[in-house]
């Protein structure tokens, strides 16, 4: 992969960043993102702003976290982004941050299941909470990584979240769209409980999701 796709990249994780906190989804220096760049990783370096990174800030990686491009150490996470990675040949980026919102759900140890919008049906089915593991260690690899295999977005408990989609700006999309239904997940608490769509609903979403791809292919 040449020098300018590269930079491009680059500028696409500086870009939706950015995206990030404007929406006061990655305060201070939490959370990473990467992308698959050929057969490598791009992925922020440890202790960096997402909503103020440089290009220095993007650390290009090997699959076996090698460093084959910039000065700056990778995240932290960095092995859960190539689990999920090998796991995944259709993920091609992935962002994880602390949304506040989606991150009360993490920290309460309740997965965004319930059934009660139809986008949150339709993109992602249910989003589990991976059980607790030390940032940037390998059980959190472990713990995490295999959720991947049947979900899209996992909760990380008393963490935050994560999502991996085909490219950045359909992981970002994904990440206000978990974002805003968690925020209105809790809001329905506060007046009572919010009414579950039901199974026939459902399933009617689910079809409408096969064809689109079926529609897409």
């Amino acid at each position: 992969m040449g020098l300018n796709e590269i930079l491009n990249m680059k500028n696409e994780i500086i870009k939706y960043g950015k995206k990030l906190g404007d929406k006061n989804m990655s305060p201070a220096t939490s959370g990473n993102i990467s992308v698959r760049c050929g057969e490598n990783i791009l992925i922020t370096a440890s202790g960096t702003c997402l909503s103020d990174l440089a290009e220095d800030e993007i650390v290009l990686i090997d699959k076996n976290s090698n460093i084959l491009e910039g000065g700056k150490k990778p995240s932290s996470e960095k092995n859960l982004h190539i689990a999920v990675y090998n796991l995944r040949p259709d993920i091609n980026a992935i962002i994880h941050c602390h949304a506040p919102y989606t991150s009360a759900f993490a920290v309460s140890h309740i997965p965004l299941s319930k059934p009660i919008i139809s986008e949150n049906v339709f993109y992602f089915g249910e989003i589990p909470v991976a059980p607790y593991a030390l940032p940037g260690s390998d059980k959190l690899v472990e713990n995490t990584a295999k959720f991947f295999v049947k979900h899209d977005a996992v909760l990380l408990a008393n963490h935050g979240i994560m999502i991996g989609a085909k490219d950045i700006k359909n992981a970002y999309y994904l990440m206000e769209t978990a974002e805003t239904f968690a925020q209105i997940y809790l809001n329905s608490m506060l007046l009572g409980g919010a009414k579950e769509l039901s199974q026939r609903e459902i399933e009617e979403i689910y079809d409408l999701k096969q064809r689109s791809i079926q529609t897409s292919c």
